[in-house]
């Protein structure tokens, strides 16, 4: 059962034996798609069936899906357009027709939950934080407007959504996919802007995911993807997502592997406060990481597990496949992108986009 605290990486297009086994065994939340496991669309959805036939529940089948650079499927279809592109044209219908196709793109390949929208505020927009091109706007109202639209006809068309990253990598000047970035605000810096965003549209997201940030002002000690005083204490306590699910980022990533050894992080993000813990790249540590998870305290996995639980009930089943509405879906995606201008933009460097 402590399996399902994981959400794990495939190696490739096709499950090997060695995943296979250790997906029936420890049994996850569920599974992540990346580009390494995106060959054209029949093989996907091909892979998502075997996928959700591993486990004995109904697997959460998640993707980073956000348009623009941080597209998985723009190998084999064409890229809805980005955040940025999306607010500077301002077109509204164009926006919710962007959530509505990506949904209908997805669950054709068999995903059940897009880690979009970002909800970041891009403070430093010339920075290589990782946000290039990815959010809504620079000020809040700007993002509660287009990310909620596009948010809200993503779900409307059966695609769960996750809002990121908690509290705010839009404060960050270093990007965590290397290093650990450091933004010195405290609670009150944030309530006024940068958490705004997640309380407006708390109603309309069902999950959220953490930011490898630290905040020495709030905690000295953690990353906010690790620390309880910002996911228990602010997010959960103090702005009442008691009942959503809420992950960490990729725990494989740079600002977390310097710092803390698998096992032991895992185990930190579980008692932090959040449900799952991601592990997209380094697979074979998922039984270290099971084996440390099993030493949190029943009711810490107890009340995880029921949110848990609570979610996978509320995913939407993949639509039928159909070569037909998979063209279709992929012409519509092609007319909606001719719509929308490219805005002028600094060149992004930042692996999240490769993966």
């Amino acid at each position: 059962m402590h399996g399902q605290h994981l959400l794990l990486g495939i190696s490739g297009p096709q499950i090997t034996p060695a995943e296979a086994e250790l997906y029936q065994r420890i049994q996850p939340a569920g599974f992540i798609l990346f580009t390494r496991n995106i060959v054209d669309a029949p093989q996907t959805r091909k892979l998502t069936d075997e996928l959700r036939s591993l486990l004995s529940y109904v697997p959460i089948i998640a993707i980073d899906q956000e348009g623009g650079r941080v597209t998985r499927t723009k190998e084999i279809a064409p890229a809805c357009p980005s955040a940025v592109d999306m607010a500077a044209h301002g077109v509204v219908n164009l926006i919710a027709e962007a959530g509505a196709l990506t949904a209908d793109l997805l669950r054709l390949l068999g995903c059940n939950l897009n880690f979009a929208p970002v909800l970041d505020i891009d403070h430093f927009p010339s920075a290589q934080n990782a946000l290039r091109e990815r959010c809504w706007g620079n000020d809040s109202q700007r993002i509660i407007d287009n990310a909620g639209m596009w948010n809200r006809w993503m779900r409307k068309r059966g695609m769960r959504s996750c809002a990121k990253h908690f509290p705010s990598c839009g404060l960050a000047t270093s990007d965590p996919h290397h290093d650990l970035p450091v933004a010195s605000v405290d609670i009150e810096a944030l309530l006024k802007n940068d958490i705004l965003p997640y309380t407006a549209l708390m109603p309309e997201l069902d999950a959220i995911m953490t930011s490898h940030v630290r905040f020495p002002l709030i905690d000295s000690e953690h990353p906010a993807s690790l620390s309880s005083k910002i996911i228990n204490g602010f997010l959960r306590n103090q702005l009442g997502f008691d009942r959503h699910l809420v992950l960490t980022d990729d725990l494989d990533m740079g600002a977390i592997m310097q710092a803390y050894g698998r096992g032991a992080d895992v185990k930190q993000a579980i008692l932090a406060g959040n449900d799952i813990a991601l592990i997209c790249h380094r697979m074979e540590t998922a039984d270290a990481a099971v084996a440390a998870l099993q030493t949190i305290p029943h009711s810490v996995h107890d009340d995880s597990l029921k949110r848990i639980e609570r979610f996978r009930d509320n995913l939407f089943s993949p639509l039928p496949w159909s070569e037909n509405e998979w063209q279709k879906t992929c012409a519509a995606i092609t007319k909606l992108s001719d719509q929308v201008p490219m805005a002028n933009e600094l060149k992004a460097n930042s692996p999240v986009a490769d993966y």
